[in-house]
């Protein structure tokens, strides 16, 4: 014979049995719902200082620099000189390469494809393919992380080869960038497809907004695909040349391209910090025209580059 629960009892068990129910579903829900969010993320600096300091920095320089900072989290912005146009020097090889991987995902390239250099291909300048014999192949894959990398001029004019010119004039007008523009290949002006320009400014031209807008896109996945923004940050991740904006900066994560030529310093720069701060210094017109450490200009896209890190960068931790 089994017993039967009085009604009120089993009204009363039921009950518990619902509040124990959603507390578990409380707690579920609560080991479930998403962290809060890092407020380092959203800190704000203070730009007006930043500004002050940025602009100090490129009055003093002789020549003329002009900027552009985005912090992507807080929506933060600043700028001089930021719709005017620039000679890019080598910085114009980012949209070269948002133009490789952009053909690579409409299928049209691949990165296994093979590249052969010929004498006839070789160019003066940076990179290191120009040292190699005659006839050696390279991938797409190794032209672009050489033409970033160490801004190899040589792979740089392999790719514009495969890829035509047009071809990243085509991709930065749909993606909103209407200044930027390569011309020609490196070391080759009698290749320009734009002469007037070419001669007014060289290899490439762009604004600092509008190469900082490149980067943002970039770095939210939209200048390609997520996918292949991330490989290609991920090769800017690995440039070797560290004199300018990153000069006061070590350790900080970047992806970042420079560019020079005798009077043009340029470099853009996404920085982790750990908010994302993308920085862009163009400099044109320069007086001082060496090439060693210590050209003025490079020291001052350095200074500004120490100032624009500073602003966001958390303090070193301090011992206990």
């Amino acid at each position: 014979m089994t017993s039967r629960m009085p009604s009120k009892t089993w009204s009363a068990a039921l009950s518990a049995a619902l509040v124990l129910c959603g507390m578990v579903a409380g707690c579920a829900r609560a080991q479930s719902s998403p962290p809060a969010p890092d407020v380092r993320l959203t800190a704000r600096a203070d730009t007006a200082t930043l500004r002050r300091t940025l602009d100090s920095i490129a009055d003093a320089h002789r020549g003329v620099a002009g900027y552009a900072v985005h912090n992507l989290e807080t929506g933060e912005r600043l700028g001089r000189r930021g719709d005017e146009t620039f000679p890019t020097a080598s910085l114009i090889k980012v949209p070269v390469l948002v133009t490789v991987y952009d053909l690579v995902a409409q299928g049209r390239l691949s990165l296994d494809d093979r590249l052969t250099v010929l004498a006839i291909d070789k160019v003066p300048g940076t990179g290191i393919l120009q040292h190699l014999h005659d006839g050696a192949e390279i991938t797409v894959h190794d032209a672009a992380w050489l033409m970033i990398t160490v801004s190899d001029n040589t792979a740089t004019n392999l790719l514009l080869d495969r890829i035509i010119i047009r071809r990243v004039w085509d991709k930065m007008e749909a993606l909103g960038l209407m200044h930027t523009k390569v011309h020609s290949k490196s070391f080759l002006r009698s290749s320009s497809v734009a002469m007037d320009s070419s001669v007014k400014y060289g290899l490439g031209v762009t604004t600092p907004n509008e190469m900082t807008r490149l980067y943002a896109l970039l770095a939210d996945g939209k200048a390609v695909s997520p996918t292949a923004d991330s490989a290609m940050l991920e090769i800017m991740e690995h440039t070797t040349d560290d004199d300018l904006m990153q000069r006061y900066v070590p350790g900080a994560s970047a992806a970042h391209k420079t560019g020079a030529t005798n009077q043009v310093r340029t470099e853009c720069t996404l920085w982790r910090l750990p908010a994302r701060v993308v920085a862009c210094v163009l400099t044109k017109e320069n007086v001082d025209e060496r090439w060693v450490l210590d050209n003025e200009a490079q020291v001052t896209m350095a200074r500004m580059g120490e100032a624009i890190a500073g602003a966001w960068r958390l303090p070193a931790p301090t011992a206990p």
